[in-house]
């Protein structure tokens, strides 16, 4: 996808379109929506990149069928900072909210490649 403000909608649907075709995969809809625009927002917004780098998406039943790992690649090197937002602030806050849904989450280089990929677990039937 690229670097553009569009692609977070563009990443809700490819997720949905993922999920309709598990079964039971509705479990995850709430949750893993909130993730995958907050994790593309900071590749969209904050991620330092060359012109023409695109941001990657996967989506994998990991470890069994009852967690959804989300994969965000992008081309920048540098790791988010999870920050303390005050109660003013309009923003940064998207880092904050995806650790609150997902079970576990974390940020590690590309294999092989440039940059980062920014990942987070959810368990299945949490609401």
């Amino acid at each position: 996808m690229p670097r553009h403000a569009r692609s977070v909608g563009l990443a809700r649907q490819l997720l949905g379109d993922f999920l309709a075709e598990l079964q039971n995969g509705e479990q995850f809809c709430h949750e893993s929506e909130l993730v995958v625009s907050e994790l593309v927002t900071n590749a969209v917004l904050h991620a330092v990149t060359p012109t023409g780098r695109l941001i990657y998406l996967q989506f994998d039943l990991h470890p069994d069928p009852d967690s959804l790992r989300i994969e965000v690649h992008d081309a920048d090197p540098e790791h988010p900072t999870l920050r303390p937002a005050a109660e003013c602030d309009e923003a940064g806050r998207g880092l904050l909210l995806a650790s609150e849904f997902a079970t576990s989450w974390g940020c590690h280089p590309r294999p092989g490649g440039i940059g980062k990929v920014m990942w987070a677990l959810l368990e299945g039937g949490v609401q």
